[in-house]
């Protein structure tokens, strides 16, 4: 036998014992990755709750760093706008409940608006607590209302003026749908403050007025500051009058 066809033969039989090792670690792992996924199915029907709180977190993960999620909905029509206060952290559902009767609204659909503003809270590095209080007092929690000048929704923003602001939530109407209202309103606020070299106080006089010195900017930021501090005192625990 030559030299040529022992190396031949040993280097099929080589060849053989790795396709046959790749096969049954193939095997193994594959049916490893069936066992994972029937326990994995098991758990999710006996808690749905898991699904539900894995699909927020990875949605408010990929949304947090701007990740484009085409296959969701982002107009009011399809997406549900309220959130039981049992799915919200107790600081959270505190905040929400005080809200809701202080400005006499439904507390699920305020429950949405704190839990987003938690989230925008971390993208934006706006406390989520001044996010709400510019909402409380430009609208009063009221998703449809416009003002003399034309501005619109819970953050009262201009769509003439931010109109692109609105164009990857499907135009300028979605201006009424509360959440993306919310949205833009925060990101029209975080200009403003970078705009005024990022002191919070002048960046709210600007998202009142376009101007630093607009007539009653300090008391815009006077009610802001002061509804801010209530709700942080209401997260807290504390017991917040309404007035």
């Amino acid at each position: 036998m030559s030299a040529f066809t022992q190396f031949r033969r040993s280097l099929k039989t080589l060849l053989a014992d790795m396709g046959h090792g790749v096969l049954t670690v193939t095997h193994s792992g594959l049916a490893m990755v069936g066992l994972l996924v029937t326990v994995a199915v098991l758990v999710l029907s006996l808690r749905p709750d898991y699904l539900a709180e894995g699909e927020a977190y990875v949605y408010n993960w990929l949304r947090e760093r701007h990740v484009s999620l085409w296959w969701l909905p982002e107009n009011v029509v399809e997406r549900v706008t309220a959130t039981d206060l049992s799915a919200l952290p107790r600081s959270q559902a505190l905040v929400a409940t005080w809200l809701a009767q202080k400005y006499r609204v439904a507390p699920e659909p305020l429950a949405a608006l704190v839990a987003e503003a938690h989230v925008l809270s971390r993208s934006s590095k706006l406390p989520a607590h001044l996010i709400l209080a510019v909402m409380a007092i430009e609208s009063n929690f009221h998703p449809y209302i416009q003002s003399k000048v034309g501005a619109q929704g819970l953050m009262q923003v201009m769509p003439k003026v931010h109109a692109q602001r609105y164009e990857e939530f499907g135009g300028k109407l979605a201006a009424f749908d509360p959440v993306t209202n919310l949205r833009v309103g925060v990101s029209v606020l975080v200009d403003s403050i970078k705009l005024k070299g990022g002191n919070v106080d002048d960046g709210l006089r600007f998202y009142l007025g376009g101007d630093a010195t607009s007539v009653g900017g300090d008391g815009y930021v006077a009610k802001v500051r002061a509804e801010q501090a209530h709700m942080d005192a209401v997260a807290a625990g504390q017991q917040v009058s309404f007035q």
